[in-house]
């Protein structure tokens, strides 16, 4: 018998935390249904570091190690992966909607049936051997990326009893020096799993969880061969996308 808490007990915690917050558009990092935040968080004052100390072991990029085909996680050796084909197009923006040139942006995800090409990964769906799920790419002088990809399936996570993760693809931006770096996560629309995910919820705020789902876009599908979403990032202001905390 598992000693995990129910979905049903998960939920009611969420719509109870839910119900005495207001206008909170960046996630509780100590949010309790999301079990493991509660010793995740940071507990003590942030402490400087030295940024220039921290670039001699950090890598370096350049334009020309970045190769377009970098951004289609469809084309691999040996073969094509399983799944449903789409494309992911957008626009990195800052707080004043001027796009953000030469942004180094990289993704990753789990594969169509929700499996990670990872040790820690060991619930029992498939590994496509034709799919890595990263990619990378730098956004244009608009701002704008694209990816081609397999649609990421849900996975089961061990937070609460029969927990599971919405589909979702890991989005990881750097600044000018590999020290600035933002990571949050695009969603799918209409997942029935939002309302159970304490990850997704532990933004309080509707507006804000929306601005992580994307909009499918008729116009970015190719006619038998994939189907499109947009979904803009926008890195400060009101309408900021949420980011992860740099320890999550």
């Amino acid at each position: 018998m598992s000693n995990l808490d129910s979905q049903e007990v998960v939920s009611k915690e969420i719509a109870d935390l839910h119900a005495g917050a207001e206008g909170e558009t960046q996630p509780r990092l100590d949010f309790a249904p999301y079990r493991s935040s509660l010793l995740r968080h940071p507990t003590k004052d942030l402490r400087h570091a030295d940024p220039e100390g921290a670039e001699l072991v950090a890598p370096v990029f350049g334009h020309s190690d970045i190769d377009p085909v970098e951004a289609d996680l469809t084309i691999q050796a040996g073969g094509e992966p399983i799944g449903e084909r789409i494309v992911v197009r957008g626009r990195v923006l800052d707080g004043d909607g001027r796009p953000v040139r030469g942004q180094l942006v990289e993704i990753w995800q789990a594969n169509a049936a929700g499996r990670y090409i990872h040790k820690g990964d060991q619930h029992p769906a498939p590994i496509d051997r034709h799919f890595t799920g990263v990619g990378r790419c730098l956004t244009g002088d608009d701002g704008s990326y694209a990816f081609t990809t397999i649609k990421p399936g849900p996975y089961p996570w061990r937070n609460h009893h029969n927990a599971w993760r919405p589909a979702h693809i890991h989005f990881s931006l750097f600044g000018t020096e590999f020290t600035q770096r933002m990571i949050t996560q695009m969603y799918f629309p209409g997942d029935p799993l939002f309302a159970l995910d304490p990850i997704y919820q532990a933004i309080t705020d509707q507006k804000a969880r929306d601005r992580l789902v994307a909009t499918y876009d008729h116009d970015l599908s190719e006619h038998e061969w994939l189907l499109g979403y947009r979904w803009d990032i926008v890195l400060t202001g009101t309408h900021g996308t949420w980011m992860e905390a740099d320890d999550a």
